[in-house]
């Protein structure tokens, strides 16, 4: 893999091994092994698997598309200088997280993007387009916005990003009894609201 103007380009891609194994096919670890050892275009195929996710979620923080593309570049920037050497102990989106969420804040704040002082009602938009009807977009938004941050930020790596207990709290730095807890109230308050006590139904 070569490097021009700060975008990776991949190389010839070689297996992981002396199989005949694609790399495409290696797991995460199998191809962070391989950058450790010197396979550069094992970065490119995880640049590839994880790129929507973290513009995504760089939408979710910034609320704007080319901040969204800033933040995509600047965590792997952060994460390719980890090599050689870098350990994976979780999930690759539990280490990503945080490096997103960080610069994805600092890009608003460079900004000046300060339209909301909630950096989730992005996040909430998105989820709101996701449901049956404008009615229950509305619906489902409302709802969310009246959590505590705190609640909106574990339901979401739980359930839109799909983090296990234990990743969403290596994600936040925060005791697994800590997002337990959080989520058991934020399902609890989304349960007793009458505006969406039926999605739980059945």
């Amino acid at each position: 893999m070569q490097r021009a103007s700060g975008v990776w380009i991949a190389a010839d891609v070689r297996d992981v091994d002396s199989h005949q194994r694609p790399l495409q096919d290696a797991s995460d670890q199998e191809l962070i092994a391989a950058i450790n050892s010197g396979n550069e275009p094992a970065f490119e195929i995880l640049y590839g698997r994880y790129r929507d996710w973290v513009v995504s979620l760089a939408f979710r923080f910034t609320g704007d598309s080319e901040l969204a593309l800033d933040v995509l570049q600047e965590t792997f920037l952060y994460f390719v200088k980890k090599f050689p050497g870098f350990k994976l102990t979780a999930q690759l989106k539990t280490f990503l997280y945080p490096a997103v969420r960080n610069l994805s804040i600092a890009a608003r704040k460079q900004k000046g993007r300060f339209q909301s002082d909630n950096p989730f009602d992005a996040m909430l938009e998105e989820v709101a387009a996701e449901t049956k009807s404008a009615h229950e977009s509305d619906t489902v938004a409302a709802v969310l916005e009246s959590l505590p941050e705190e609640h909106r930020e574990v339901l979401m790596l739980r359930f839109v990003d799909g983090l296990s207990l234990a990743e969403v709290a290596s994600a936040l730095s925060i005791p697994v009894g800590t997002v337990k807890s959080r989520l058991h109230n934020g399902l609890n308050k989304l349960k007793q609201d009458p505006r969406t006590r039926s999605f739980f139904d059945g």
